[in-house]
């Protein structure tokens, strides 16, 4: 790259500002600024932007963060935090330039991200919406899982800040989806820790080692698959006649399979003398969750 394009380049990239730098802020800040771009920070703590001080502008207010910046990432604990931030005199809204993106990754409601949406439209800023996932070590690597919803050309012109801090970018559809979409991912994620709960939970009573449980887990997942192996199909409604034979006889035979397991799991927790719900529901609704049911797993 010649000298005047890397000059291009630089000026092409977008200023961006993180208010919030905890564990997930302060990651995705350190990959934004390893990747060139020019970053303010604010957080209500010192020990929180010190480490920034070389690295970073340190802006006294979110406004003040704003007023410098093309792309303002949100990245507070919950919904309350976040208008706090956006609203009145102090807030990004009051010093956001026209035309910035704010892009808010903090988990919090599609309703106040709704809300949001108005008062950023009436101040005449973009709005996108980012579930994260990976944790504190992906946002410092710059390996954050990025799900994000909102316009088009909004996503484009917050692109360059997401790829700093991100190995992956999906958009999930309009605005809230990007949120809606990591609330279902929490959804798996929590509910697979419920399932190896009680998984231990049988290993336990029955004197099996833990350790080794989670160490043929592992290997397990890494050769069949995790929670997401059966989330292939474009709809969680039955099977119709219009879908292979071949792959609804796979899951009939899985189905079949499941059933058999979890009975015998049923069986092993009363002589064990434990109660397992989570496998009583799964293997009541074997059937839903290998498309073979009647409700689509609306009952």
């Amino acid at each position: 790259m010649s000298s005047q394009e890397d000059q291009h380049h630089q000026h092409s990239l977008p200023s961006v500002g993180i208010i919030g730098l905890g564990d997930i802020g302060a990651g995705a800040a350190a990959s934004i600024a390893s990747a060139g771009l020019a970053l303010s920070v604010c957080d209500l703590r010192d020990e929180a932007t010190s480490p920034f001080a070389e690295t970073a502008t340190i802006a006294l207010s979110p406004a003040a963060l704003a007023s410098s910046s093309d792309v303002v990432i949100i990245a507070v604990v919950n919904d309350a935090q976040v208008q706090s931030v956006l609203e009145g005199p102090n807030g990004v809204l009051a010093g956001a330039r026209p035309g910035a993106v704010i892009v808010i990754v903090s988990t919090i409601s599609p309703s106040t991200v709704a809300e949001v949406a108005i008062l950023a439209n009436a101040a005449g800023v973009g709005l996108v919406d980012c579930g994260v996932s990976g944790g504190p070590t992906a946002a410092a690597q710059g390996e954050l899982i990025c799900m994000v919803g909102g316009a088009d050309e909004d996503i484009e012109r917050c692109r360059p800040a997401l790829e700093a801090m991100s190995s992956l970018i999906v958009a999930m559809g309009p605005l809230g989806a990007g949120l809606m979409a990591k609330l279902a991912r929490n959804v798996v994620q929590y509910g697979s820790w419920l399932a190896a709960y009680e998984g231990q939970r049988i290993a336990e009573a029955a004197g099996v080692d833990l350790g080794k449980l989670a160490t043929v887990i592992k290997a397990s997942d890494a050769k069949i698959g995790g929670p997401a192996t059966l989330m292939f199909r474009p709809t969680i409604t039955p099977f119709g006649p219009d879908d292979h034979p071949g792959l609804v006889e796979a899951m009939r035979t899985a189905a079949v399979l499941a059933h058999k397991d979890l009975h015998a799991a049923l069986a092993l927790g009363h002589d064990l003398g434990i109660d397992l719900p989570l496998v009583e529901m799964t293997e009541a609704r074997c059937d839903d969750i290998f498309g073979l049911g009647t409700t689509g797993g609306d009952r």
